[in-house]
């Protein structure tokens, strides 16, 4: 579950179709992770990692610092 997503995309005022669009998803999918309605696989969570510059433990919650130091 991605704990963050909603909280990322506002940041960076973005909206999710255009999200979908730079990760080449669909709108559908971002709104799924951001309900935690649906999980995203490995590859899915790297980009999405890499895209807002975060570590995957930030990503996840299990730290508040961006770069992964717990």
């Amino acid at each position: 579950m991605i704990f963050r997503l909603k909280e990322l995309r506002e940041a960076k005022h973005l909206s999710q179709v255009r999200l979908a669009m730079d990760l080449n998803l669909s709108q559908n999918s971002i709104s799924r992770y951001e309900n935690m309605e649906r999980e995203a696989g490995y590859e899915t969570l790297l980009m999405i990692a890499d895209y807002f510059h975060v570590s995957l433990d930030y990503l996840f919650g299990r730290t508040d610092k961006p770069d992964g130091n717990l």
